[in-house]
């Protein structure tokens, strides 16, 4: 028996088998957690640019307003990121993948079609193009575009 806890006794740190299976554990936990985390990452930049083009809409929707009983609305028109900061309809906004919109590059494309109007959406960036769709902006309507 004194044999045993002496034995026991003088066991310090971790072998090498329990050390490699710590590191096998930590192995498998990155490989699930990693892609899990880069997808959440991609959904929140959607979601930040629905939120920007929600925002160019609603600006657009001002523009018409105040435009659509003078003779410089036609019915149809690109409204840019660049006209709606120069008439101070919208603030900057920032661009979630790290660099900026385009400012003639991105607009808002206003159709007039009797008395409804629709606004089409494109957000074009230093990294890739973004397109979303007329309507409310979710995420599910943010979708990349080849850059011209």
């Amino acid at each position: 028996m004194n044999f045993i806890k002496k034995h026991l006794k003088n066991e310090k740190g971790l072998t090498l088998i329990e050390l490699l299976a710590v590191v096998v554990i930590l192995g498998i936990i990155a490989a699930i957690a990693i892609p899990s985390i880069g997808g959440l990452i991609d959904n929140s930049k959607k979601d930040a640019h629905a939120g920007n083009a929600q925002q160019m809409i609603n600006s657009a929707k001002l523009w018409v307003s105040a435009h659509s009983t003078d003779d410089t609305f036609t019915g149809s028109k690109n409204l840019t990121l660049k006209d709606m900061y120069d008439d101070n309809l919208l603030d900057t906004i920032d661009d979630p993948d790290g660099g900026t919109y385009s400012q003639t590059g991105s607009f808002v494309a206003i159709a007039k079609s009797g008395n409804a109007y629709t606004y089409t959406v494109t957000l074009t960036n230093s990294t890739r193009g973004v397109f979303a769709k007329t309507g409310k902006m979710t995420r599910s309507k943010v979708t990349e575009v080849a850059k011209p």
